[in-house]
């Protein structure tokens, strides 16, 4: 999203209906089989943070994670060079539909782990809790970080 990133998610929760607390810039839902799975996140949406990740972070709460956000969708690659905690990779197009899973990246691995074509946010959790919550593709991904015009699930749903 680049700089304006912050204020349009911004507006979004202020145009977008009533705030509701699962679409908080800080916070993603995910929707499977499994039921709902809610994530506060840290965002990622210029090259620089996207870069640098959860670099070096050798704790995560198993409630965290870092949200992916790119401007468009594209074909997604990520490392674990210098990412000292193995993770879980949910990759989700511009819709919040899951479309991969990569399941417990190896810590300071350079191999390049292939998301797909069409990802639009990226979401980072701590390694094994997808397989243990059920994510998996054809979960549905809620966040304000998405357009709201084409989510799948749309913040202001319930």
């Amino acid at each position: 999203m680049g700089s304006g990133g912050s204020s349009l998610i911004m507006l979004a929760l202020v145009f977008g209906g009533a705030a509701h607390a699962a679409c908080a810039p800080d916070t993603v839902e995910l929707r499977g089989p499994s039921g709902v799975q809610r994530f506060s996140v840290e965002i990622a949406d210029s090259e620089a943070e996207r870069s640098k990740g959860l670099m070096f972070l050798d704790h995560m709460p198993s409630s965290a994670g870092m949200l992916f956000i790119y401007d468009q969708p594209k074909h997604a690659y990520f490392w674990m060079k210098d990412t000292l905690l193995p993770l879980d990779m949910v990759f989700a197009d511009a819709t919040g539909l899951v479309t991969s899973v990569h399941s417990n990246a190896v810590p300071q691995d350079a191999t390049p782990i292939d998301g797909g074509a069409g990802v639009a946010v990226v979401l980072e959790i701590n390694a094994g809790l997808a397989k243990r919550m059920g994510i998996a593709p054809g979960a549905v991904l809620r966040s304000a970080a998405l357009d709201q015009s084409v989510a799948a699930w749309r913040c202001s749903d319930e």
